[in-house]
């Protein structure tokens, strides 16, 4: 019997990676074999992002090069390009499908049986320009790709940054019903998996039933058998002191956080839309610091946002000094259609932006280097990924540290205690002193 194959592709965030793992799930139930991205298929299904111009760049670029070596595949694009974007994509040769936020999870049923998948002369859509708000349930389960599950619990953002247009294509807030999540919990505790990392579009705001973001953290912290679950980015309005003395008392809850600063100067923030001033973002990191042992802190920078001035640069990029950042995520500023942002003159020149955005990133690579630094001589409880690269298997801390180590077969999944003895700013290395796990309360020593 031939065999109809299914290739998935991702940009973006981690939202949409475990988006897409829910996808995959229910094309294999409807008869497809998945095959990997950018290898002859029958069938592509794009995840898409549209956060900056570029992302939609590479959307419609991936399109073009997957009917290259496959030109009868069917094109179904979904994510967030094809809610905000849709009647650019309408216009692209090769697309048969355009799935809008509304009906994303869903998209498998709209496909014909896979022996009957044909090429359209026009695409179909499935669109609306505006998106439910109840709390919802998932589909079915996916199996991640990955040692760490991504379960996502909460969607959309009520925040309206002005240069955001998350808003847009993913609507207001919603949470994901706790009891949803229990059945996925378990589904997860079955299929083996140490980590679960929690995701969404502003997870500190999830609620249900009177169950806000700690007391699921609580629940899922006493009822769950997971040795690792890990927060993923989360506004700093919704970190409060309840939920860093939730990281640092518990044995599960990894010691990490990825706080959104954006900007370093109150100005900027403001015609952001942000909702914390300078003060209030250092006196939460400083907080969140000498709260959490061993704590890795990840931020946002958003840079050339229209009016930030020279002296406005230099603030952030002193914030983003002074501040014990273990890395940064830098951004050039996009303009995105329909955002307040758009409105706003004193664009910045491409070339300030660039040497700006070059310093930030120097900056992070230093502080990332820094970081990794400070681990050499610690044992570390390090949790091992599938594959090796250049014979070395890596895998991370709970701290969100990557460590390598020469592999010696029979890593994966396992999670084992590792004396780092070397680093660079990407990744820290060391070698294997126990087959034994270290116990949870000796994550370092």
């Amino acid at each position: 019997m031939v065999t109809t194959r299914a290739s998935l592709h991702t940009l973006g965030c981690r939202l949409n990676q475990a988006e897409t793992s829910i996808l995959g799930e229910g094309l294999r139930r409807r008869g497809f074999e998945l095959v990997e991205f950018g290898q002859p298929t029958d069938l592509l299904v794009l995840n898409t992002c549209a956060v900056t111009e570029d992302a939609e760049r590479t959307s419609r670029y991936l399109i073009r090069k997957t009917l290259k070596h496959s030109p009868h595949a069917f094109i179904a694009v979904t994510g967030c390009y094809a809610q905000t974007g849709m009647d650019r994509l309408r216009q692209q040769a090769g697309i048969d499908l355009i799935v809008g936020h509304q009906f994303k999870l869903d998209l498998p049923a709209y496909l014909p049986p896979a022996h009957e998948l044909r090429k359209r002369s026009v695409a179909e859509i499935r669109h609306t320009k505006t998106i439910a708000r109840g709390d919802f349930n998932l589909p079915h389960f996916a199996e991640s790709d990955s040692t760490r599950a991504l379960l996502k619990i909460q969607d959309g953002c009520s925040a309206m940054c002005s240069f955001c247009i998350i808003p847009f294509a993913r609507g207001h807030e919603r949470s994901r019903t706790l009891e949803d999540i229990q059945r996925e919990v378990e589904v997860l505790a079955a299929r083996g998996y140490r980590e679960i990392v929690l995701t969404g579009v502003n997870i500190g705001q999830y609620a249900h039933q009177g169950r806000d973001f700690c007391s699921l953290l609580r629940w899922l912290n006493q009822a769950t058998d997971f040795e690792r679950i890990r927060i993923s980015s989360i506004e700093p309005t919704t970190v409060g002191e309840e939920l860093l003395d939730l990281l640092a008392s518990s044995k599960k809850l990894c010691p990490y956080l990825h706080i959104p600063l954006q900007s370093g100067d109150d100005q900027i923030l403001q015609a952001m839309n942000r909702r914390h001033t300078i003060k209030s973002y250092i006196k939460l990191i400083e907080k969140a610091h000498v709260t959490i042992p061993n704590l890795g802190l990840g931020t946002d920078l958003l840079i050339g946002f229209p009016g930030e001035t020279e002296t406005a640069f230099q603030n952030t990029l002193a914030v983003a000094t002074d501040l014990p950042f273990s890395y940064l995520h830098v951004f050039p500023y996009s303009p995105r259609p329909g955002t307040a942002a758009m409105r706003l003159k004193q664009r910045i020149p491409s070339a300030s932006v660039k040497k700006r955005t070059d310093l930030l990133l120097g900056l992070d690579r230093a502080k990332r280097l820094a970081f990794h630094n400070k681990q050499i001589g610690k044992t570390v409880s390090v949790l091992f990924e599938a594959g090796t690269r250049d014979s070395y298997r890596f895998g991370t801390t709970p701290n969100f540290t990557r460590v390598g180590v020469t592999d010696s077969g029979g890593l994966q999944n396992r999670i084992l205690p590792v004396t780092i003895t070397a680093a660079t700013d990407r990744c820290a290395f060391g070698h294997v002193t126990s087959a034994q796990p270290m116990p949870s309360a000796m994550a370092v020593i």
